[in-house]
């Protein structure tokens, strides 16, 4: 049985994690707001937001003038010093970005490779980021990655598009940068930076699928929550059957759907050997070509009949579209109605995608709040 001093400190920090869990996700709050939050009495707020500012977590500043009656509530943010590295290898480069607490993305980079990075290369270049951020506590890294993903030792059990079987990514990367590390599936990640700051806030059942250089990735928020499965894979729709309302839509041999839809045909149509999501985006645009919208078209429908089938499964009440799908948001509920008998099922464009470098990477905070050696160690996953 815990004494009576540890079940105290279990309290308290649970009560630490409680506050900065709210300045995480709601950004600068009166300290009056959070003491209305968690039920806690004002000197036991006031005593927690101390403990956060003495750690480096937080800072209180003085509230604007208002006319209200009585003595305005001091301001907590986010100590903006605090900061994680976040990593995104993919098939033709790795992109990293700083991003500070409350999801608050401060820089990116695209490196581009020229080939197919390693998991050495992506524990050397975040070691690199790591160590050009001057003046900054460095919480850990984060990685975001297209594969299937051991969250429980960060062991990336396969990447096809990367070629990585069993890599012990977080090993490497830990003791590259001499940091806490996390590593978990680019897409679950997006799904829970959409639910908690992007398109998906409030919404506590949503499906959320990404397209990019690296194929197709899905994540899943069930009751609030990312939904993992027994091993940890849920959401690997890439690798799932697509769905065809028409037969001739098909083109592939195998018919899964990040074969039938997808950054690489419609580059094939464009005759671009490589493009960037928003160069790619404008290029669709632009063309005026009989042949490109008639396959942007195909794989519109074949996109909408397969969402349709993960619909009916599941009973999301948001469907969010990151990458080269974000402009398709509008067309899909229209699109899956005739092939789902769910629920009626909004889409939006993805909220933290829409700006470099994605959902993705907006979740690996979250993904390392629940590393037990990231400052404020107690603080548990929100």
């Amino acid at each position: 049985m815990a004494s009576g001093a540890s079940g105290l400190d279990d309290v308290r920090r649970g009560n630490l994690a409680a506050v900065l869990r709210l300045v995480h996700r709601e950004g600068p709050v009166p300290r009056a707001w959070i003491t209305a939050q968690t039920g806690l009495n004002r000197s036991t707020v006031g005593g927690l937001v101390s403990d956060l500012a003495a750690r480096g977590l937080v800072r209180e500043a003085a509230p604007e003038a208002t006319n209200r009656v009585g003595r305005p509530s001091p301001v907590v943010a986010a100590d903006p010093r605090l900061v994680v590295v976040a990593v995104n290898p993919e098939v033709d480069a790795i992109t990293t970005a700083v991003v500070g607490l409350g999801a608050r993305v401060e820089a990116h980079e695209r490196h581009e490779l020229g080939h197919v990075p390693t998991p050495e290369e992506t524990a050397a270049l975040a070691a690199r980021v790591v160590a050009g951020i001057p003046g900054r506590r460095v919480a850990g890294v984060g990685l975001a990655v297209p594969g299937l993903v051991s969250e429980a030792d960060g062991v990336v059990r396969w990447a096809p598009h990367l070629g990585w079987t069993d890599a012990p990514l977080r090993d490497l990367v830990e003791r590259a940068t001499a940091r806490p590390v996390a590593v978990g599936n680019d897409a679950t990640l997006g799904a829970l930076a959409e639910h908690l700051f992007g398109a998906g806030r409030g919404v506590d059942d949503l499906l959320y699928l990404n397209g990019g250089a690296s194929g197709i990735g899905g994540g899943i928020i069930v009751g609030g929550a990312p939904l993992g499965g027994h091993g940890g894979f849920a959401g690997e729709l890439g690798q799932s059957p697509a769905g065809f309302v028409d037969p001739a839509d098909r083109t592939s041999a195998r018919g899964v759907l990040e074969e039938e839809v997808g950054r690489d045909g419609l580059l094939a149509a464009l005759g671009l050997p490589s493009a960037t999501e928003p160069e790619l985006a404008a290029a669709l645009l632009a063309t005026d070509r009989a042949d490109i919208r008639d396959e942007l078209a195909r794989q519109r429908r074949v996109l909408a009949a397969s969402l349709a089938t993960a619909v009916n499964v599941l009973d999301p009440e948001l469907i969010v579209l990151g990458g080269i799908w974000r402009p398709c948001s509008s067309r899909i509920p229209t699109a899956c109605a005739g092939t789902s008998r769910s629920s009626p099922c909004r889409s939006r464009p993805a909220g933290c995608g829409s700006r470099p470098p994605g959902s993705a990477m907006t979740g690996c905070w979250s993904a390392l709040r629940s590393t037990p050696s990231v400052p404020c160690s107690p603080i548990p996953p929100p």
